[in-house]
């Protein structure tokens, strides 16, 4: 339970004052309503934005999304930005274990009544074709050469092994592959683990889901994206898989001493960081990227499969379906941006943990296509009730780094659902809502139940009423596939 302050600022912005705690740099910012704040309050989230005010270089504020929980150093929808020029630091705690865990969106041609008498079989196809569940491995297996290659090239990768196409990498955060990804900072044990992992969606909170749009906010940008009300759309949810994981662990492990090294005093030993400019802080930056691209791979991977899968209940190719990616967006990452600090501009280091890159109209990053519109934000619920798909906007830039929430937030721990909820009365409810459900595991999905996160309608609201990302549409789920 949070008991420390925090202070109204407006409707959907609260502030942990830098008075707080002696040590603080700069104030905590979370975004959140009066109905969020008793879950929010619930655990001890809020005291660690405190917490990375303390970073060495921190700008502006230590920031939350509305879904924060907590979290590993840093909380679940954390967002920090340290300068470089000024003893900034990077922390793998502020960018998590599951390196680029992130989510795609595909649209179809589709509509709700093309769907009614297949939506079984759609179902059934994608959990046969799509490999799922913990240490799920799939078809791809690759030599430590190749792996490598995936580690530099990512979803270009897949795309050169015919697993795509061009199209697919405009809409793609960084294109699909970040620049400055370094295998040789991956550990042979990291690159074991993901030898044949490439393609496979994993456990937890990660998903397919098979979507109906049942409700349209922007008419405009929605025609722009070639977006309509009972369109079916299919999300991605997944990330770098024990690569990512084994990457962050190494490299905390290897960080361990930083901070007596470079005098840097945390009141939490998992706010690990080191200098930007260190060896240590180069070291975790290449691996880290190379996990990333790894996990932009597998998703384009699982993008084929899925269009796969499609094609064979319909008998139809996937471009006749017309399955374009519509945008591909990472959560947890560290990046560097440029933004305008008292006047100036100044490339930062941004750590986003469970948060969306939320990039206004005219931002050079995007692609030509999302100029005019601003970067399209995926916002997941939770699988019994809704999905939303945003846009960034210019007052993100300036006010949270360019970014917004990634999901709904857990408000009860895995340990909790299970000795709480049931598996057969999960599965009714889901029924009596028209949705199908697979899964490699009963535990996953009782973890997983819609009752455990917030609803995701009361945290996009405040995304959109602070105006960091505008709603475009809302999507329902029909299908969904879990590991």
């Amino acid at each position: 339970m949070y008991e420390g302050p925090l202070e109204k600022i407006n409707d959907s912005t609260y502030r942990i004052p830098k008075s707080y705690k002696p040590g603080m740099r700069v104030d905590g910012i979370i975004y959140a309503s009066e109905k969020l704040l008793p879950d929010i309050k619930k655990d001890k989230a809020p005291e660690q934005v405190a917490n990375v005010a303390f970073l060495p270089g921190i700008v502006n504020y230590s920031l939350a999304m509305p879904d924060i929980h907590w979290g590993y150093g840093f909380c679940i929808g954390g967002v920090a930005a340290t300068d470089p020029e000024n003893g900034g630091v990077i922390s793998p705690g502020g960018v998590g274990y599951d390196i680029n865990c992130g989510i795609r969106l595909i649209k179809t041609n589709l509509t709700l009544d093309d769907t009614k008498n297949k939506l079984e079989k759609i179902v059934n196809a994608l959990y046969q074709n799509v490999p799922s569940g913990v240490g799920s491995t799939g078809e791809i297996k690759v030599s430590v050469t190749e792996e490598k290659r995936i580690l530099l090239n990512g979803a270009r990768w897949a795309v050169q092994q015919g697993m795509g196409t061009q199209a697919d990498l405009e809409s793609c955060e960084e294109n699909g592959a970040i620049e400055g990804a370094d295998p040789d900072s991956v550990s042979p044990r990291a690159l074991e683990r993901g030898k044949q992992q490439a393609g496979t969606l994993g456990s937890g909170n990660h998903f397919l889901e098979i979507q109906v749009i049942e409700e349209i906010f922007d008419e405009i940008t929605a025609a722009t994206f070639g977006l309509f009300k009972n369109q079916i759309c299919a999300m991605i949810h997944s990330g770098s898989r024990g690569l990512g994981f084994q990457v962050c662990d190494d490299h905390l492990r290897a960080m361990a001493g930083c901070l007596s090294k470079y005098g840097i005093d945390v009141p939490d030993r998992q706010l690990a960081c080191a200098p930007v400019n260190s060896p240590e802080a180069a070291s975790y930056i290449g691996a880290m990227r190379a996990a990333a691209n790894y996990a932009w791979a597998n998703r384009q991977v699982l993008t084929h499969l899925t269009r796969e899968s499609f094609e064979k209940v319909f008998s139809r190719s996937w471009q006749n379906l017309g399955m374009d990616l519509i945008y591909d967006v990472a959560h947890n990452i560290a990046k560097f941006e440029e933004y305008v600090i008292n006047g100036k501009k100044k490339t930062l280091c941004v750590h986003r943990k469970g948060a969306t890159r939320a990039f206004g109209p005219g931002n050079q990053a995007l692609p030509r296509k999302y100029q005019t519109t601003g970067q399209p934000v995926i916002i997941p619920g939770d699988m019994g009730r809704a999905s939303y798909l945003l846009v960034g906007t210019e007052k993100a830039e300036q006010e949270t780094f360019a970014s917004a929430c990634h999901g709904a937030g857990r408000i009860s721990s895995r340990s909790q659902a299970l000795r709480e909820l049931d598996y057969g009365t999960l599965m009714q409810e889901l029924k009596s809502k028209g949705i199908e459900v697979r899964s490699a595991g009963k535990k996953t999905l009782v973890e997983e139940a819609p009752s455990v996160y917030k609803n995701v309608n009361d945290v996009v609201d405040v995304i959109d009423a602070a105006g960091i990302a505008r709603k475009i549409c809302r999507m329902r789920p029909l299908g969904v596939i879990k590991g």
